[in-house]
């Protein structure tokens, strides 16, 4: 299980770089002069943030293939039918 989070998360990171390279180029072609401070907030920002969000996605997914998601399932019917 954890090789296939490892795995996944490794073609995230690249998608993530390959998402930064592009928005990186964009900011370089709309501004010619973009101080370095703008290119690596650009590169981070955008890198992270594609990162976090398709890995934690990745964790719902593992999550719920595992089968974790339906072990508490009867817990939590079993809260809905007390109400």
């Amino acid at each position: 299980m954890m090789h296939r989070f490892w795995r996944m998360l490794r073609l995230l990171a690249l998608l993530s770089i390959v998402i930064a390279a592009i928005a990186v180029a964009l900011v370089m072609r709309g501004a010619h002069r973009a101080p370095a401070s703008l290119i690596i907030a650009t590169a981070l920002g955008i890198g992270m943030t594609v990162l976090v969000g398709t890995g934690l996605m990745a964790l719902m997914f593992i999550s719920n293939s595992s089968g974790h998601d339906e072990a508490a399932a009867p817990k939590i019917r079993q809260e809905d039918d007390k109400e």
